[in-house]
């Protein structure tokens, strides 16, 4: 007999231990990930164990979630550690530096400024089969994170012909130039543009998590460092979805008001207004991480 789910009080499935530590895992490394492109990165990548277990203990990160994350980064090649007496030190790889600086990038950048459009689309095909699992992830990781949408299996668009080179060094990077094929050019007329993007984008749900973006922050306060320090990194790690999910749709392509814009305001104006101090208490945490024997 098939076992009977496990519910909740409310009557809802629960989600099985297994899948919760699964999810609390993914959640922790991604914190970490922010904290060390916001906090490691800019100080010569190098932190102690202690520093890091305490910057995600202040953000409800227990100590052996937060040394799991650090074995997992490791093993990823993004951070290799070195020991001074009883301590640990840990200093991000080449590889680490530079996929924290891409990221820097993108999320700064992202929505920073408006831009114009000229009409053009890159198009790209490129079949990866379902049994090269890890590849097609691969794949798709890097191309939403350049904004592409997938309309169809396959099929890759974006309105936005300029980013044909990093498009060509992720097909080269993935070593599938002999199944790849891109165009750019305008649109030929044939077709309904607005069913295209509905298909390659979920701009729907997208957009609702803007709005929510904006009612999470937007007048937030903070009375104490520490708690600048916490909400700095909730913002970044909120606001770090987003250039995987809006392809940043040219205004000509919008049909109404697009909320994107004004919460890309409210990041850059909360980033800054809690920066120093947020800064302030990572070093003092610091401090108390290089004094403890």
């Amino acid at each position: 007999m098939a076992p009977r789910d496990a519910r909740t009080t409310s009557g809802q499935v629960a989600e099985p231990a297994e899948g919760q530590r699964e999810k609390a895992s993914a959640s922790a490394r991604s914190i970490l990930l922010t904290v060390l492109g916001e906090f490691v990165l800019p100080r010569g990548g190098r932190v102690w164990t202690g520093t890091l277990v305490d910057a995600l203990g202040a953000l409800g990160i227990e100590e052996k979630s937060a040394r799991q994350s650090l074995a997992r980064t490791a093993a990823e090649d993004l951070l290799a550690s070195t020991r001074h007496g009883r301590r640990v030190r840990w200093n991000l790889t080449p590889a680490g530096d530079r996929l924290l600086r891409e990221g820097t990038d993108r999320i700064y950048g992202f929505m920073r400024k408006p831009h114009g459009w000229d009409g053009r689309w890159l198009v790209l095909t490129v079949g990866v089969p379902e049994t090269q699992r890890q590849l097609r992830h691969r794949l798709r990781t890097r191309l939403t994170w350049l904004g592409l949408g997938s309309p169809a299996p396959g099929l890759w668009v974006v309105p936005d012909a300029s980013k044909e080179a990093a498009v060509r060094d992720v097909i080269a990077e993935l070593d599938l130039h002999d199944r790849a094929y891109a165009w750019t050019g305008p649109s030929a007329g044939v077709g309904d543009t607005a069913k295209l993007i509905t298909a390659a984008w979920d701009l729907d749900d997208v957009e609702r998590r803007y709005i929510a973006f904006i009612e999470r922050f937007e007048g937030t306060k903070v009375l104490a460092d520490r708690e600048a320090f916490v909400n700095q990194v909730q913002l970044i790690q909120e606001w770090r979805r987003f250039p995987f999910l809006d392809p940043d749709l040219p205004p000509e392509l919008l049909d109404h008001d697009w909320p994107g814009p004004r919460a890309a305001a409210v990041f850059h104006d909360l980033h800054n207004r809690w920066h120093r101090r947020a800064q302030e208490q990572w070093d003092r945490m610091d401090e108390d991480a290089a004094a403890r024997t």
